[in-house]
């Protein structure tokens, strides 16, 4: 479909033949007596939205709460963020995924108090420009803290207008028409909870299967509807099959403790800490892959001993066995050679660091044998 009827309708305030204010009235009538009480929604608080809105990112909101309740009462203030080091910013974010959130947030939060002091930019594009800041997690901000009319995109606006005006295309490829119809469809009174209303209409009602299109609140408006494709609508692009990899990792035992190294800021999990290792070469035996790993990455040789077990994981954009086997440090002095820091530390003070959730059944296993490790570093009978 041509977007250019889309500006015949904006231009004129007409929306598929009917009165756009009777769309928006519909829609905010239909959000005051449904709207979920979520936590960031009970005041406009623009650092709270923020935080709300950057949680969210491809994470389900019933994920999200607990999460984000213990992070703002651990940093209630853009201040608390900002004074706060990177690991008790990724500890608190730990298992909620997708780190480089945590990494953005941290940092866009010391550029606020820098060049703020601590209060929150008024400029749309100065904010935009944060990193991990887009377009729509901005308009999120402006207009529900400021009341100002800038569009949200999320997932399910998304949905909701490629619905309503039955777009074929998947939203990946009409990104910037979105856009413009968000912006067309807002008011310019109170623009926040027109925001939160379409949010909550893609959330609750006009979900990704099997929407209840008999309890829309604007159901009269729906292309798709109409012509009986909201089931099919949107179109999504084909799933690519995900690359495997065999990735080793060491528990490596120095005197009753282990050994941890903290991986490079800029790449997957960027500031994690984890038990070191690396992905197998093609020919290479699992032993000798961690052997190899562990010199190019901490410049010290161990003996592999006995397996500890294999963890299956996937990530978003391909899947690993992760082989992790008991090793005993053999000589040399650790450096930071292919990480950014690494501790000897004591199985019973692992929960104090932020690890990578493929490594957690690695802190329940030790934390079960550990009374055995204190006595005895013979880890072939475990």
């Amino acid at each position: 479909m041509r977007t250019r009827g889309f500006h015949h309708w904006q231009n004129h305030a007409i929306f598929f033949g009917v009165n756009l204010r009777e769309f928006q009235r519909r829609l905010i009538k239909w959000f005051q007596k449904n709207r979920r009480d979520l936590p960031w929604r009970k005041k406009n608080d623009p650092y709270a939205i923020w935080v709300s809105e950057v949680m969210l990112q491809q994470t389900r909101v019933e994920t999200v709460i607990p999460y984000y309740e213990r992070f703002m009462k651990e940093f209630p203030t853009v201040e608390h963020l900002a004074r706060a080091p990177l690991s008790q910013v990724l500890k608190a974010w730990e298992g909620l995924g997708y780190y480089a959130r945590a990494r953005h947030l941290h940092t866009s939060a010391r550029r606020i108090w820098k060049n703020y002091g601590g209060g929150f930019p008024e400029d749309f594009d100065a904010f935009q420009s944060l990193p991990g800041v887009g377009r729509s997690t901005a308009g999120a901000v402006f207009s529900m803290a400021f009341q100002k009319p800038y569009p949200v995109l999320d997932g399910n606006v998304k949905r909701v207008l490629i619905r309503l005006w039955a777009f074929s295309q998947p939203a990946s490829k009409i990104q910037k028409t979105l856009f413009e119809i968000a912006s067309g469809l807002l008011p310019q009174k109170n623009p926040g909870a027109f925001n939160q209303a379409m949010i909550e209409l893609g959330a609750t009602i006009c979900t990704p299967r099997n929407p209840l299109c008999l309890s829309c609140p604007v159901e009269p408006f729906c292309r798709a509807r109409a012509e009986g494709l909201e089931n099919s609508l949107p179109l999504k692009l084909r799933t690519k099959v995900l690359p495997h990899y065999d990735v080793s990792a060491g528990v490596i035992w120095k005197k009753g403790r282990v050994l941890i190294a903290r991986r490079p800021l800029n790449g997957l999990l960027g500031g994690l800490w984890e038990f070191p290792g690396g992905k197998k070469e093609p020919g290479e035996s699992m032993e000798v892959c961690l052997q190899r790993e562990i010199q190019e990455e901490l410049g010290i040789q161990i003996a592999v001993r006995k397996p500890l077990f294999t963890i299956p994981h996937t990530y978003s954009h391909f899947r690993i066995t992760l082989h992790v086997y008991h090793c005993d440090f053999l000589s040399g002095n650790p450096k930071a050679l292919g990480c950014m820091d690494f501790k000897w530390v004591h199985p019973s003070a692992l929960s104090r660091y932020a690890f990578p959730a493929a490594n957690h059944p690695i802190i329940e296993a030790l934390n079960t044998i550990q009374p055995r490790a204190s006595k005895s570093l013979d880890f072939t009978k475990v």
